[in-house]
């Protein structure tokens, strides 16, 4: 570390990140939901998720958990499935990945209610879960 990142605290890694929010992943298609105004929860397990670790460039890996209530619109699952993996080779934090899958989930099928959960397995005798939730003002 040198002296200006020991003076603001900073990691070699920041700024490496930035083009997260942005970077071109596959669409996440949809179909319509034909009971729409029924409230009712579709729950989705990736149970073997994988990305790369910024800083090491092995691989990590857990499982990614997608619980929402649909609004007009559905997930279809096979675009879903090439989503993740899209992330195979991706070199992101965690906090990165739930992050931008739940924005991309938001944004695709605009649901009610979306609970994005990733479960990553223990590194370094760290284990890592990160959850964000989104809830539709409309919702």
């Amino acid at each position: 570390m040198d002296d200006r990142q020991q003076e603001t605290g900073a990691s070699s890694y920041e700024g490496r990140q930035e083009h997260i929010p942005t970077l071109k992943l596959p669409d996440i298609e949809s179909f319509a939901n034909v009971y729409e105004g029924k409230d009712y929860t579709i729950d989705f397990t990736i149970p073997e998720f994988t990305a790369v670790c910024p800083k090491t460039g092995l691989p990590d890996f857990g499982t990614i958990e997608i619980s929402y209530i649909p609004s007009d619109k559905c997930v279809e699952l096979k675009s879903l499935k090439e989503y993740i993996l899209a992330y195979r080779n991706l070199g992101i934090f965690h906090e990165n990945v739930v992050n931008r899958i739940l924005e991309d989930f938001v944004k695709s099928v605009r649901p009610k209610y979306v609970k994005v959960r990733g479960d990553y397995n223990l590194r370094g005798g760290i284990k890592t879960v990160v959850t964000r939730e989104f809830r539709s003002e409309a919702g």
